[in-house]
């Protein structure tokens, strides 16, 4: 398992519970580690993680963060005949260049919003002047969750678009309104197997106010699909779950994937669809080319089926032969620890207490993600520190036990937000209607 944050300490505690495999974790985190062994090795660094995988026998590689999708990781374990969830280098630019993904969307009939790409500050600004407000403007590459921004503010857009080319192309896009939705894809290079859907929450605080962030809490299911307390334009559109992930699949996973392997350009790993629905229909704001933090918080913890043979099928072009996923009824919540100062300039190396506690409140159980261990103490080392993800009978019920058990956790200066699922589990529908993700 490659990464360090708790999207992979939610995959590796998803493996843990088949029962069936010894896991080694590159580099993992202080939660993780104390689950699996933990290995110190650069996930970016193709040589060597391949030549840890020949020396250590391993079976398949699962590639958690973006940067080493980019970075060819996966590449050099196919080169060395390692089976590996994870797409190619050139089929990673889904993520890694949103022109890419734009260019791709558009060859496969796949239904997104319009975008102008720029490399000029004058060429930015005569393509807001193309667009209504609010404005998006979005990083051409990777940036961390902090490259798009959404106003209404036109000389805060050009500011934004200015930052960025500094860096590289930009793209100016037009705003998609309508509450957003994450569905993520295993494919095998032709065939997808659709997970759970799951919303997370971007904004810094409650009310979907401040700041972008990379995920402040998520929750799955999604009740507002079907039973009519969506916002006008969604509510009763899908008689179930099922109906609405089936006309994603036909509509955008599968024509994508296609699209890709017709170009030679198999992608063999996690399709994150970054959606929003629209009055005029579901639309695509972004891919993403590995499991989606938070989300995977909440999605891996309701499946039931065995993610192992899911992840290995994937890798080596058999979906096929695979019955689909299987998830059960709870529904999850994760809310997010922050530190002080986050998103922007995080204080690091604060000591965390109530650990225990909050793993031992019923229905609860932690994800890890930039913490660390000083002898018997945990600090923590980033941003977003950990999350706590209740489960329960519905979304009322895994609200619940999240927010007892992140109740127990000390870190000074550390915040969260208090809303995560409220809207959802109130029968009030949701309120996250981005149109943009970071």
């Amino acid at each position: 398992m490659l990464g360090s944050g708790a999207r992979e300490h939610a995959i590796v505690s998803a493996l843990l519970r088949d029962g069936e495999h010894e896991i080694f974790a590159a580099p993992g985190n202080a939660g993780i580690a104390a689950e699996v062994e933990t290995v110190a090795l650069d996930p970016t660094n193709a040589e060597v993680v391949a030549a840890y995988a020949v020396d250590a026998g391993i079976h398949l590689v699962v590639i958690g963060p973006e940067a080493p999708l980019v970075a060819g990781v996966a590449d050099r374990l196919r080169r060395a005949h390692i089976p590996v969830f994870g797409p190619d280098k050139a089929a990673a630019q889904l993520e890694g260049s949103k022109a890419f993904a734009k260019r791709v969307m558009e060859s496969a009939g796949v239904p997104t919003g319009r975008a102008v790409r720029v490399s000029t500050p004058e060429d930015a600004a005569a393509a807001l002047d193309d667009f209504p407000a609010p404005f998006v403007v979005k990083a051409d590459g990777l940036a961390a969750g902090k490259g798009v921004l959404v106003t209404p503010d036109r000389d805060a857009a050009l500011a934004h678009a200015e930052h960025y080319l500094q860096q590289g192309p930009v793209l100016v896009e037009e705003f998609l309104s309508g509450p957003e939705v994450s569905l993520f894809f295993l494919a095998d290079g032709h065939d997808v197997a659709a997970l759970a859907p799951a919303q997370d929450f971007k904004r810094a605080h409650d009310g979907d106010t401040g700041p972008n962030t990379g995920g402040m809490g998520a929750y799955s299911p999604l009740p507002w699909l079907t039973d009519g307390s969506g916002p006008e334009g969604v509510a009763g559109r899908w008689a179930s779950e099922a109906e609405f992930v089936d006309e994603v699949r036909r509509t955008i996973a599968e024509p994508v994937i296609r699209e890709l392997e017709s170009e030679n350009t198999p992608f063999r790993g996690l399709l994150y669809c970054g959606l929003v629905l629209t009055p005029a229909g579901v639309r695509v704001i972004e891919f993403n080319a590995r499991f989606g933090d938070p989300e995977t918080q909440v999605v891996l913890p309701r499946l039931a089926s065995p993610l192992g043979e899911m992840l290995l099928a994937a890798a080596t072009g058999t979906l096929a032969e695979h019955d689909a996923p299987a998830f059960d009824d709870e529904a999850a919540v994760v809310v997010v620890l922050a530190s002080e100062g986050y998103p922007e300039a995080p204080v690091t190396g604060r000591p965390l207490s109530g650990l225990e506690e909050a793993a031992a409140e019923p229905g609860a159980a932690l994800v890890h993600a930039a913490t660390a261990r000083d002898g018997e103490a945990f600090l923590a080392t980033g941003g977003r520190v950990l999350g706590v993800v209740g489960r329960g009978p519905d979304l009322a019920a895994a609200r619940d036990a999240a927010y007892r058990g992140i109740g127990h956790v000390g870190l000074e200066g550390g915040w969260f937000r208090r809303d995560i699922a409220q809207r959802a589990a109130e029968g009030h529908g949701t309120t996250t209607t981005e149109g943009a993700t970071a």
